[in-house]
């Protein structure tokens, strides 16, 4: 039976739907949702990257004309701001990546699905009102893996998002002591049906992680190998060197998304804002960047433009929203960000997002 919604009175900016998630959300859900790997350093940094940096005011400009809408791989949006992939939004609300889809619409932001989401992209693409990416993990079995991206294209979807940040799995302790245990790879909704029995035993003494999961992730070469079989546009997901921006260019990647996976992966990495600028000058221009990580306000949202982003991904707050208002809540959460959004722009003078530069930053 669906659930009928309501913001809560009183609701006036995103970080006051996480107060009311953790009293909604189980113990383990909260946890899941938001906790990170190890001690937890890197999303603490990710929000104070953004709190480091000034803004620079204007005045008196002139604005006709102006707006935040943007192309990207061929789709419109009205505003640089898309949800991010994640996990398990039944967790948040019965009607789990439905009630997602529909609050995305309703605001009308872009949304990326992810390849671990409680229903089937299918069945998600339906209701859609807004345009939808996949998110892709590389499986071990290639072939499953086409057929997930033949799938993604038949639904409609207008891009893949690969993250390539989680070949491992590393500890979060905040989920292991509140109990959470996440469904097995083959219990996914899009997923049903891989095989999982692919890891080789190790010998007693020798690393499991060398002698076993290792040999199965994906490598550049998958890369290559997915631009073969695919004409949707390829983002890479979790790049934080220049570096290996460079590769994702060389290996067909169509635009790349800086990200530390939220702070989940690897502990004590920088946060992605830090992390934008080499990204975005070893670029330099050849493909849209976009990032994700720490964005709480409209303010964020700015900063990470001026340094180069073409858009942002949030996914923590609208998990928030979801469980505390369901669709709802999902469209009060981007319409809260792309007012705060907005208003940073006409303070900072900025009349279109082509106007958004490192001049809105206040030198140091």
């Amino acid at each position: 039976m669906t659930r009928s919604y309501e913001i809560p009175a009183g609701v006036v900016a995103v970080d006051d739907y996480e107060r009311l998630a953790r009293e909604r959300l189980s113990s383990e859900a909260f946890a899941y949702y938001s906790g990170g790997a190890a001690d937890e350093i890197t999303i603490r940094w990710n929000r104070e990257a953004f709190d480091r940096l000034k803004l620079r005011t204007r005045v008196l400009g002139d604005f006709s004309g102006g707006g935040t809408v943007l192309t990207l791989f061929g789709q419109s949006f009205d505003y640089p701001i898309l949800l991010a992939p994640t996990a398990h939004h039944r967790l948040a609300a019965p009607e789990a990546e439905i009630a997602t889809v529909i609050g995305a619409g309703g605001a009308r932001a872009g949304m990326v699905v992810s390849t671990e989401s409680d229903l089937t992209l299918e069945e998600i693409a339906k209701p859609a009102r807004t345009p939808l990416w996949f998110q892709l993990y590389i499986q071990h079995d290639r072939g499953f893996t086409a057929e997930l991206v033949r799938r993604a294209e038949a639904a409609g979807y207008g891009a893949l998002v690969v993250t390539v940040d989680s070949p491992v799995f590393s500890p979060r302790n905040r989920e292991q002591r509140a109990g959470y245990r996440p469904p097995k790879l083959s219990e996914h909704a899009n997923t049903r049906g891989l095989h999982t029995d692919y890891v080789a035993e190790a010998a007693l003494g020798e690393s499991l992680m060398f002698r076993g999961y290792l040999d199965v992730t994906a490598r550049w070469t998958d890369i290559a190998w997915l631009r073969s079989v695919t004409r949707l546009p390829i983002l890479l997901k979790g790049i934080m060197a220049p570096e290996d921006a460079e590769l994702a260019i060389g290996h067909g990647a169509d635009g790349i998304v800086v990200s530390n996976h939220g702070g989940r992966v690897l502990d004590t990495v920088p946060a992605s804002l830090d992390a934008m600028p080499s990204v975005v000058r070893q670029v330099a221009g050849r493909v849209p960047v976009l990032m994700d990580g720490g964005i709480r306000r409209g303010t964020d949202v700015l900063k990470a433009l001026a340094l180069g982003a073409s858009a942002v991904m949030v996914g923590r707050p609208y998990l928030y929203g979801l469980a505390v208002a369901g669709p709802a809540g999902v469209a009060h959460v981007l319409h809260l960000l792309r007012c705060e959004f907005e208003v940073a722009m006409v303070l900072t003078g900025c009349r279109t997002l082509a106007e958004i530069g490192p001049e809105v930053i206040w030198p140091e």
